[in-house]
């Protein structure tokens, strides 16, 4: 049932956010769920629709304490916690796909790194598939997340936040 007064039930796989906070905790959570394999997680939604805020969430929970910026024009972020490291990759202003080979990103793709990609489609062919997709949209006065597993990787990870609630 949508946490949000008349409005309408979310559709399976989805979740109410209703504030910023919200969107934060379900990046904590999918901190908090993810068991070390390599996994690259698709951030899907308009400008502003809180991407970078899910990530904060997560780095929070991951015990990073510094600032947490979109990489809109560095295209990538790394952040080492503890034995592991998160990338946050935002490829809106990617003009070819091929300039992710000069970030080093293929590099970077083992075990013990989860890869957070805005903008996922722009890195077509070079980056590998999601594991897990975290849609973001606008419902009502807050925000929903429609969260898929698409591997034995993000399945897992799917199933707990859908046991998550803001």
């Amino acid at each position: 049932m949508s946490s949000f007064p008349d409005q309408p039930v979310l559709p399976p796989h989805t979740l109410a956010l209703p504030d910023a906070d919200a969107t934060e905790a379900l990046g904590a959570d999918l901190w908090r769920a993810w068991d070390g394999r390599l996994c690259v997680v698709a951030l899907q939604g308009d400008l502003g629709a809180g991407k970078t805020t899910l990530v904060r969430g997560l780095l929070r929970a991951a015990g990073h304490t510094g600032p947490v910026r979109s990489p809109t024009y560095t295209l990538m972020e790394p952040y080492d916690v503890g034995d592991r490291r998160v990338l946050h990759l935002d490829l809106y202003r990617l003009a070819d796909p091929g300039e992710l080979d000069f970030l080093g990103v293929r590099d970077e793709l083992e075990d013990g790194v989860l890869v957070l990609v805005e903008w996922p489609d722009r890195g077509a062919g070079v980056m590998p598939p999601s594991g897990l997709e975290v849609v973001l949209s606008d419902h009502g006065s807050g925000r929903a997340a429609r969260v898929v597993g698409h591997d034995s990787t993000g399945e897992p990870l799917a199933a707990s936040l859908l046991g998550f609630s803001g």
